[in-house]
């Protein structure tokens, strides 16, 4: 029997669905509109990535949306609403692509708004739902319940490319918005049958103390939460670390074609073999994490910073290895990379859903909008300047081999970092303070400073 409140692994995997739903949406229309723009339609690759970044950008609005749900108390309207305005907004995305040929402008303003609309419904689904997760699972789980729903929205990528791109073929503007359409309606659907019945009944007011926290005003909360030792470090955290994850995806593949020689078929089944070890390094996380429960917090950290570290050490080598390539294991290297991303992008998921129900409470919400809200800058922000990183440098050396080193070096510069301020971000041990009492931030700053220590404060 589990206690009142708390997810069976069942719910979970229901949660899990609705990220596999969000999780279609999103590489439909960023990545299957971004090559129809592209060679369907032979626009400049800067438009459609111009529309992606609004996507990202507009996600800076997670604070103040997970600070509504605060408010609410309840999660389930804004998972519903969220989904509800993905769909819109990817149906409009590919709308505006079909449009674009016979009406540029207006086909690209109906574009801008779809995206517009994507980043708002990501940000609303994906914030209360980690919100949800973190107020709503046992302390223990959290790691491996983050490694599940995460690889759940990996299939959920896997799973509509694969069966939309069967559709999709031959391409008609017809085609693309009955697929797209479809995808949006069967998310919307699965999200409504998934949710159904998994959140328990919010606190009331009274139940919750005189000394309501959502009864502060949203920037009132935003600056609370600022001043958490340890939400503040951990923003910067993610920030820098997903600043580096983000940064290579869209360099590496033309790295391995102009430094390697790789064929375009060569290097997406590079893409692949790197998506290999990224599952294997979540899986590996979930599984070390529930093997040794007594040890789940240092464990997290173990990860996070270790998997930053083999981060960097991985992009030394392929540093190395564009200087040597004529011998040099660019699958095994590629591969390397992506478990160490794996492992530490999953593992701080987990921290940042024990970190949630840490601190004042009724504040998951917003503590999960502004960690969401810096990964989606440090996201926008990623891709963007990998890329520029690379033409400048390219402008200035000759050997593409140097130049695309010399970014990969950056990258793991920044991982260098991340790993520096991991070891600031301080986990309880939910094993030896009991699943449903973790330290609040203040107790933690005060074990710093060994004022008020006490076993499990400090890993």
């Amino acid at each position: 029997m589990r206690s009142s409140g708390v997810l069976s692994w069942w719910e979970i995997i229901r949660l899990g669905l609705i990220q596999t739903s969000l999780g279609g949406i999103v590489v439909l229309t960023t990545s299957t509109l971004n090559r129809i723009m592209v060679v369907e339609l032979a626009m400049a690759a800067t438009i459609p990535g111009l529309l992606v970044t609004i996507h990202h950008v507009v996600q800076l609005a997670r604070p103040r949306i997970g600070y509504g749900s605060d408010i609410g108390g309840r999660r389930t309207p804004w998972i519903i609403g969220g989904m509800c305005i993905l769909g819109l907004g990817g149906v409009l995305a590919a709308f505006g692509t079909t449009v674009i040929p016979e009406h540029y402008w207006t086909g690209l303003a109906i574009a801008a708004l779809g995206f517009f609309a994507i980043g708002v419904g990501t940000g609303a689904t994906g914030t209360s739902l980690l919100a949800l997760l973190a107020k709503q699972v046992a302390a223990e789980r959290k790691p491996a319940a983050a490694a599940l729903v995460w690889f759940m929205m990996i299939m959920g990528f896997a799973l509509t490319a694969g069966v939309a791109g069967h559709f999709l073929d031959p391409y008609s503007p017809d085609r693309l918005m009955q697929v797209t359409a479809s995808v949006s309606i069967l998310a919307i659907f699965i999200t409504l049958i998934a949710i159904r019945g998994v959140e328990r009944a919010p606190a009331t007011p009274a139940s919750r103390g005189a000394s309501d926290p959502s009864s502060d005003s949203f920037m009132t909360a935003l600056q609370e939460i600022w001043q958490e030792p340890q939400a503040r470090i951990f923003t910067i955290f993610v920030f820098v670390s997903m600043l580096a994850y983000s940064a290579q995806d869209l360099i590496l593949e033309p790295f391995a074609g102009l430094v390697f020689g790789r064929t375009p078929g060569e290097s997406t089944q590079l893409a692949g073999v790197q998506h290999g070890g990224v599952l294997l390094g979540m899986a590996a996380m979930a599984i070390s994490t529930l093997v040794f429960k007594s040890r789940g917090a240092a464990l997290l950290r173990l990860w996070i910073s270790g998997g930053c570290l083999l981060s960097a050490i991985a992009l030394f080598m392929l540093c190395w290895g564009g200087m040597n390539r004529a011998d040099w294991p660019l699958e095994a290297n590629v591969f390397l990379l992506g478990t160490a991303n794996g492992g530490f992008a999953v593992a701080a998921i987990g921290a940042m859903m024990v970190l949630a129900s840490s601190g004042q409470q009724q504040r998951e919400g917003i503590r999960m909008g502004l960690w969401g809200a810096a990964q989606a800058i440090a996201f926008a922000l990623g891709g963007f300047l990998g890329t520029v990183a690379v033409d400048v440098t390219r402008y200035w050396l000759s050997e593409p081999a140097i130049a695309y080193g010399l970014v990969f070096a950056c990258e793991g510069i920044l991982f260098i970092v991340a790993a520096s301020l991991a070891r600031h971000i301080h986990i309880a041990n939910w094993r030896s303070q009991g699943a449903a009492t973790l330290p609040s931030f203040g107790d933690i700053a005060l074990a710093e400073t060994g004022v008020g220590a006490r076993d499990g404060g400090s890993i």
